[in-house]
């Protein structure tokens, strides 16, 4: 039995009684019944016990009553019915007061009904409740097990099971990211704050409880690839209902892995994927591809696009596999990705991202992308992450164009021991020109250009150098230099002029900017070849 007082006034006869003291208690969970016929009944008393008595056995001392109600308090009992008419004509003031202190249900049984009657009601109630509840229980598992078989679109999945469970739910994913949340964002809060175990694991609210249930990676049961996060009131309900959520969380797991099987086995399952690695292999040409992308409703040759390449270095399989496992979530569940989840494929071993114009509204630039969406991922996998970017390209048949400068900026990158995680190929392309030139000619022709900065002192030496770096990454912008520097504009721009002419250069020539680009460029190639 699992009823609360509240709900067990309204269960004939109980109900033909009265609550006089108590009333913060009625959402008290009644467990079970008992009667009260020996002196020690409060040794015997369980937690969630309601307690009928006709008051024998305290009839002539009222502070035994009060004693009384403090033990069944304190030993977690639902409640005492007292029926009166026999021993007492009404509860004393004392017992009155002491109830309404502890939030202990005190109800006044009505008198023409024996306890049996009572249990009887209760347990009558109970039986119907428990079958109702089985019934709706049945209707959920078939409703469960129809959906499995006919999923919806994954968009909508997750929000289709928590409709016919009843109850709220959040998925998380691998890195705590929030899938899906129909939860209260106070709850989402506490279970974000909370670390979450690969067992089962029951999480107290102010207002209910939740069960958190790992999602297992079918292949190895051991590996949790995110948490399917449910919303139960504090009552206790049917094993069978709490079935139906691992039941729920089962079906989530495998949509999971199944999404995450697609995308690694894409060249099979996708005839766009098939053809886009033939097309970069020039086994066909592009206008096949456009034609299947027209065919496939793909949004793909309209705009213009940059291409995005993320990459593993060589790790344990382990290791490639969670991480490619955590984009591939990323991808799939990120808001900002949505517009363009459609293009992205994994191809020979890293996942390929073709970015129209149109998806970067709010970023402006596929770089800030790149960094928004996979920041925390960047910053777990480490040195072991690499996303390279296309420069924009303008026409569909460009594609194997920016593929290969996401290749070649990767490798670049590689060679010059570049940190940053998202690298332009924009950035790195003179490097990749000018990487076979010899050492010697470097140091001469930075020799040859900085010479009047190394007559300087070290130290200031190498603020001139950092100030001429910061110029050429920020384009120019003499705002964003001096922000960078903590300074006024007015007293970098005074600076900037100082050293055109210490260096003899016009920062304002295309052909001297050039040339400064070159002696940063060899310096760190000379600084990266350096053991």
């Amino acid at each position: 039995m699992y009823l609360t007082v509240e709900d067990a006034l309204t269960i004939y006869p109980l109900s033909e009684g009265k609550l006089t003291a108590g009333h913060s208690g009625l959402n008290r969970i009644v467990k079970s019944v008992n009667v009260m016929d020996a002196p020690d009944i409060t040794d015997w008393v369980r937690e969630g016990d309601i307690l009928f008595t006709s008051a024998f056995l305290i009839k002539d001392n009222p502070a035994e009553g009060v004693r009384l109600l403090q033990k069944l308090a304190q030993r977690g009992a639902a409640g005492i019915g007292i029926k009166l008419g026999r021993y007492w004509l009404s509860v004393p003031e004392d017992m009155l007061v002491e109830a309404d202190r502890l939030g202990f249900p005190l109800i006044e049984l009505p008198f023409p009904f024996t306890f049996s009657d009572q249990m009887k009601g209760l347990f009558n109630a109970e039986l119907q409740r428990n079958t109702q509840m089985l019934h709706g229980v049945l209707s959920k598992q078939k409703e469960l097990v129809r959906f499995a078989l006919k999923p919806d679109d994954p968009h909508t999945m997750f929000k289709r099971i928590s409709t016919i469970l009843g109850f709220p739910l959040a998925v998380v994913g691998l890195r705590r990211q929030t899938l899906f949340s129909s939860l209260a964002p106070a709850d989402l809060e506490l279970v974000s704050k909370r670390p979450l175990k690969p067992t089962l694991q029951w999480i107290r609210t102010n207002t209910d409880r939740l069960l958190c249930i790992p999602l297992h990676n079918h292949k190895a049961r051991s590996e949790a690839v995110g948490f399917a996060i449910f919303q139960t009131p504090r009552s206790a309900f049917l094993k069978e209902e709490e079935g139906l959520f691992h039941q729920a969380a089962e079906i989530i797991a495998h949509h999971l892995h199944t999404l995450e099987r697609e995308h690694m086995e894409q060249s099979t399952q996708s005839e766009f994927a098939s053809l886009l690695k033939n097309y970069l292999k020039q086994k066909n040409s592009i206008d096949t591809l456009l034609e299947c992308a027209t065919r496939l409703g793909i949004p793909f040759g309209h705009d213009p696009y940059t291409c995005a390449l993320i990459s593993l270095s060589d790790t344990e399989e382990a290791n490639k596999v969670h991480f490619f496992r955590m984009i591939l979530q990323e991808c799939q569940y990120n808001p900002l990705l949505e517009s363009i989840s459609k293009l992205c494929f994994y191809i020979d071993g890293a996942i390929l991202f073709i970015i129209p114009a149109t998806a970067l509204i709010s970023d402006k630039k596929p770089v800030n992308l790149m960094n928004r969406v996979f920041a925390d991922i960047t910053k777990e996998a480490g040195s072991i992450l690499r996303i390279t970017l296309s420069r924009s390209m303008y026409k569909p048949e460009q594609l194997e164009n920016a593929y290969r400068e996401c290749v070649d900026a990767r490798e670049t990158a590689e060679h010059l021991q570049i940190e940053n995680h998202v690298i332009e190929f924009e950035s790195v392309e003179m490097a990749y020109m000018f990487k076979s030139v010899p050492a010697e000619k470097m140091i001469h022709f930075i020799d040859m250009t900085l010479a009047s900065i190394f007559n300087k002192s070290p130290e200031s030496a190498q603020d001139l150098i950092h100030t001429l770096e910061l110029y050429i990454e920020n384009n120019g912008q003499i705002n964003e230099i001096a922000k960078q520097l903590f300074v006024h504009r007015n007293t970098m721009a005074y600076r900037l002029e100082k050293k055109s002419e210490l260096l003899q250069i016009d920062l304002k020539s295309y052909s001297d900017l050039f040339k400064i680009k070159l002696v940063l460029l060899f310096k760190q190639a000379l600084n990266n070849k350096q053991p």
